[in-house]
């Protein structure tokens, strides 16, 4: 089994785990309170099928808004990520680096308007019934549900409401006056830095840890998974399948039948949803349909 991929930069992901749990908002709270338990769903490859932050680039580039080189190196990350069903850290940077020249100099409301046109054209059918409805036990369990992921908090946001959900804890970048500057808070939210967010919104919420459960796809999310009472294992790349197994973890797969287990919640997406990027263009839209 590999080690994990992360370097020495432990200040920088505990600095963005408490950036992200400063920056959650309770958007959904439970119809009945059970204030000591909550779960926490990773979103890449567990809640959605493919990668949040590329189909955010495809909706740009639809836009005119990122560039073919840019949407090109988003392309071949994504197609990494679907036949391996894992992270990697060099395509993980790209993508930071990428949204980060992005967004510098743009207003934080435009920002959350587009992910919201993004979220509604490009994820919304893409999202697997199987984990919504594992999140929907939680929420008529009285519990809250938060989605934890490296994607930039504001798109996280669009996802979880959206899905009715309690909050997003994600990845900050960091603003003046409502603009962003091109740097980030901390770290991506990831790895080490998605157990320090969980932790320290488990102190704001008073939460009890070991009565809370983890979703995730990738062996990269074990601090989040081994940080809780109960860790689950979804659509699970082969690290994580083979730990959950030797620790007795629930696993959860909803890639075979993936026409029955998608489901296109109620949003604007329509025709919109067929349109492709730009750069993958044809080739991409081909390979979705067919999937």
């Amino acid at each position: 089994m590999r080690l994990w991929p992360w370097g020495d930069d432990a200040e920088d992901a505990e600095l963005a785990g408490e950036a992200a749990a400063a920056a959650a908002e309770i958007d959904e709270p439970p119809a009945v309170p059970d204030p000591g338990a909550a779960a926490f769903f990773d979103v890449d490859n567990t809640l959605i099928r493919g990668a949040s932050i590329y189909h955010f680039a495809r909706g740009l580039a639809a836009r005119k808004l990122f560039t073919f080189r840019d949407l090109a190196l988003f392309a071949l990350g994504q197609a990494s990520f679907r036949m391996r069903g894992s992270e990697n850290a060099e395509h993980i940077s790209t993508a930071r680096e990428a949204a980060l020249a992005f967004v510098a100099g743009r207003s934080v409301s435009e920002l959350v308007s587009l992910c919201e046109e993004i979220y509604d054209e490009k994820m919304a059918d893409r999202i697997w019934h199987g984990t919504r409805a594992l999140a929907l036990k939680h929420l008529d369990a009285g519990q809250q549900v938060w989605l934890v992921t490296a994607t930039p908090v504001e798109l996280a946001r669009i996802i979880s409401h959206r899905l009715g959900l309690t909050g997003a804890l994600g990845t900050v970048a960091e603003t003046e006056n409502g603009v962003y500057t091109g740097r980030l808070v901390g770290h991506l939210l990831h790895g080490p830095a998605k157990a320090g967010a969980v932790r320290a919104l488990a102190k704001r919420e008073g939460l009890d840890l070991s009565r809370c459960s983890a979703y995730s796809d990738s062996y990269n999310d074990l601090p989040m998974l081994t940080a809780v009472g109960h860790p689950h294992a979804v659509n699970p790349d082969a690290d994580l399948r083979e730990h959950a197994r030797e620790h007795g973890w629930p696993v959860h797969d909803f890639r075979t039948g993936r026409k029955v287990t998608m489901v296109a919640l109620p949003t604007a997406a329509g025709a919109g949803a067929l349109v492709g990027g730009v750069a993958a263009g044809i080739a991409l839209r081909r390979h979705y349909r067919d999937r």
